[in-house]
């Protein structure tokens, strides 16, 4: 798909590649995404959004042209994410995510684990 927008180049870029203004311009939104979202970081899925909300380059031009829109992106990440997935953004109605909702997904709670037994004792 990019490649049948932009067509593809015989140059070779070596060196430092400067941000344009454009992606300059995606990484703000990027932030912006993330703050709404409640998020200290920006995530792949901040600039992805970030993308599609500046609307002009090429990436924003693929993914329209695939039938990504703004709000069904921000319904995925929220629900890949684990939150609630109107819940962040201004205007629309709904909970808080979870704060702890990915530690939850890809931790293990050693207190519980401890206070059930099930964690064996460390040396050290």
């Amino acid at each position: 798909e990019v490649e049948r927008i932009i067509g593809v180049g015989d140059q070779v870029i070596l060196g430092e590649v400067p941000f344009t203004p454009r992606a300059k311009r995606v990484l703000e939104l990027a932030l912006d995404e993330a703050r709404q979202l409640g998020h200290n970081y920006v995530g792949t899925e901040h600039i992805l959004l970030g993308l599609i909300r500046e609307g002009e380059g090429v990436a924003a031009q693929v993914l329209k042209n695939l039938g990504v829109d703004l709000e069904s992106a921000r319904k995925q990440v929220f629900s890949l994410l684990g939150g609630n997935a109107g819940a962040a953004f201004p205007g629309q109605k709904g909970g808080g995510p979870n704060k702890t909702q990915t530690l939850n997904q890809f931790g293990r709670d050693l207190n519980e684990f401890a206070k059930i037994g099930k964690l064996d004792p460390v040396i050290g």
